[in-house]
């Protein structure tokens, strides 16, 4: 049995074949369509989601399997003081497989643990977001052919961003990656990814300014600047408009730079910017439901 808490648990050969049946499903959902009947997915979000707790259901539902869970942390045991270890040992005993979505680093690996049954980390705290990661990968792959040899520029939070910390882990084992990382000083990317970075030989620059550098990128990843993450409202205010995309920003672009968004966004993409042919954000969403898909055919040992 095999769980997915970080996206390194992956190795470059084994994204590769997940990143292929993806694809495969993306062309021939027919094929896939009875894949999973008889299984049922537990989503456990004691989080709000909205596109990775329904990703994993349509995922789920394309494969024709089905879907129990709960959305809400009061919405499920946890409200009377339910431990993570007791109720991962209940969902085991209904579902074949788990997503699950903490506030608390760590959550699922120690669901893992005591699971009976394959954990998917559908994001813990501030830490990781491996599927998002997959998503991501997925995106780039497909819609530029290769997972190497290009810069990279991960703007906004940086610092509390689940997403952002998962894709630099998961492009750093890739050759020819340049990252540019482009945010305030207090929301700068982690001091461990830059020291990681700095062992590994692999060039980065910290920026403040987007259009500084916005010319030199071929792919541009945007982040919202996260309440939830914040522990006072007066430091979010200050920072949550940032950074905001628009289109005389973009006219530095080069043409065949690519746009990404874990979503949601706020105010840091307008919306002027969406019907612009390098804004693949809402693709991006697509690719995650049919990444999703060949995860949990994976796991669950189905093809």
């Amino acid at each position: 049995m095999r769980h997915l808490m970080n996206p390194l648990d992956f190795s470059v050969e084994e994204l590769d074949k997940l990143f292929d049946l993806a694809n495969d499903i993306e062309k021939n959902p027919e094929k896939y369509a009875k894949k999973c009947a008889g299984k049922k997915l537990a989503t456990c979000f004691y989080e709000p989601s909205t596109r990775t707790r329904l990703s994993f259901e349509a995922a789920m539902i394309n494969l024709g399997g089905s879907v129990i869970g709960f959305s809400d942390a009061n919405s499920s045991s946890a409200a009377k003081g339910e431990s993570v270890s007791d109720t991962i040992r209940v969902i085991s005993c209904f579902a074949d497989i788990c997503a699950m979505r903490h506030p608390k680093e760590g959550a699922a690996m120690v669901a893992a643990g005591k699971s009976k049954i394959p954990v998917i980390n559908a994001g813990d705290g501030g830490h990781q977001h491996p599927t998002q990661t997959l998503t991501d990968l997925l995106t780039i792959r497909s819609l530029k052919g290769k997972l190497d040899h290009f810069t990279i520029g991960l703007c906004g939070d940086l610092k509390f961003g689940r997403t952002v910390h998962s894709l630099i882990n998961a492009l750093s084992r890739y050759e020819g990656i340049r990252f540019v990382f482009i945010s305030p000083e207090e929301l700068r990317v982690p001091d461990y990814i830059t020291e990681m970075l700095r062992e590994k030989d692999i060039p980065y620059a910290e920026v403040i300014k987007l259009e500084e550098v916005i010319g030199a990128l071929d792919l541009l990843y945007m982040t919202r600047v996260q309440r939830e993450r914040f522990f006072n409202e007066e430091d979010y205010v200050r920072l949550k408009d940032f950074y905001i995309l628009d289109k005389k920003k973009l006219a530095k672009a080069n043409q065949n730079m690519l746009i990404l968004h874990p979503l949601p966004r706020v105010n840091e993409i307008s919306v002027e910017v969406d019907d612009d042919p390098r804004a693949v954000y809402f693709e991006q969403v697509q690719y995650g439901v049919y990444v999703r898909m060949a995860l949990i055919l994976t796991l669950l040992e189905l093809v």
